[in-house]
């Protein structure tokens, strides 16, 4: 047994030994991790014991953001070695489920996702993976840029549900770690700009350090006025929704143009209220995202040629003895941070 990272319960995390299924099939890759990015959702499970229907009722390994080695092989795998520098895809489906043949296996009802309960995540020395969700990194990316990937991908996984046109102006409520994301795979998706609306200016002058990104601090300025100022009162062709505030869905139809796109990409904790009739009067269309799904080779396509740099998102790296103060740290939702990693020691 190797020392995880364990969530035992609701608030309580510890660093200990905990017996994990390692058995490795002939499809299969085991992978020595290298770098494990905090994400919300993690944090949630930490600080609530819960997300929707999915309750923390047994002790759970965290972790899905992730990057690593591969160690060994199955005796089915071809594109795979050991050696080769890799990052994985957290969720696996059923590959007969009607969702999967339907190319949309993010939405199936079987699927299995990294430190989603009862399946445990990849904050451990080494896990077992499926070769075919296990994705080969450039040599120009680096782990902490692989560990990135997961996130980028609902980035991408947004951009693509928008069907972007080249010189489109796109629109993004909320600059945490996924609007920031989602943002930036707006530019590469052929958004000629994107306006980026928060209420911390410590984000906002995060992703304003990217050519093309234009900011608004709700705080001084209302986002409808803002992005009516900025396009002659047209309003956004793509509109991305990634904060979950209610205020934020409900005052959507004033932000999107005639006829223009709205992306639900954030997740409200509870049901919020939608203007219904503000969407039927410009006939906007409604795009709604969960997870992703074909999009990885892409986002590592992107970063790999230099198109995205998600470098600069990343605010701290800490061992992986400072776990639980990583956590801890990510739990304060300081405003000066984007994304907290962490490193594991070399195997």
């Amino acid at each position: 047994m190797a020392k995880s990272l364990v969530l035992e319960r609701k608030g309580q995390l510890s660093l200990r030994e905990i017996a994990l299924d390692t058995d490795l099939g002939p499809d299969d890759v085991r992978i020595a991790i290298r770098t494990v990015g905090v994400c919300g959702s993690d944090v949630h499970y930490y600080t609530h014991g819960k997300i929707g229907p999915f309750v923390v009722n047994e002790p759970m390994v965290l972790g899905h953001e992730a990057s690593g080695v591969v160690t060994e092989v199955g005796a089915q795998v071809r594109h795979l070695k050991p050696g080769d520098r890799v990052c994985m895809e957290p969720g696996i489906p059923d590959p007969t489920s009607r969702a999967a043949k339907m190319g949309i296996y993010n939405v199936d009802p079987a699927v299995r996702f990294w430190a989603t309960p009862p399946v445990h995540g990849c904050l451990t020395p080494h896990v077992v993976h499926p070769a075919a969700y296990t994705y080969l990194l450039p040599d120009t990316v680096s782990f902490a840029e692989g560990a990135m990937v997961e996130p980028f991908a609902i980035g991408m996984q947004a951009a693509l549900r928008a069907r972007i046109q080249p010189g489109d102006i796109g629109m993004v409520t909320g600059a945490g770690p996924i609007g920031m994301m989602t943002a930036l795979a707006a530019l590469a998706g052929g958004c000629a700009k994107v306006y980026v609306a928060d209420l911390a200016q410590p984000k906002l002058d995060i992703i304003a350090a990217y050519p093309g990104i234009e900011t608004i601090n709700i705080r001084q300025t209302p986002p409808a006025e803002a992005i009516a100022d900025a396009t002659a009162g047209w309003g956004a062709d793509v509109v991305f929704e990634c904060s979950g505030a209610a205020p934020a869905v409900l005052g959507l139809p004033q932000l999107a143009r005639p006829g223009g796109t709205i992306v639900l990409v954030g997740m409200p904790v509870d049901p919020v209220p939608v203007d219904i009739v503000g969407l039927q009067a410009r006939e906007l269309r409604v795009e709604t995202v969960f997870r992703y799904a074909n999009v990885y080779d892409r986002a590592i396509a992107l970063i790999g040629a230099g198109k995205v740099d998600l470098k600069q998102l990343i605010s701290l790296t800490m061992p992986f003895a400072d776990s639980i103060a990583a956590f801890d740290r990510a739990a304060e939702g300081r405003e000066t941070d984007v994304k907290i990693q962490i490193e594991m020691p070399d195997a």
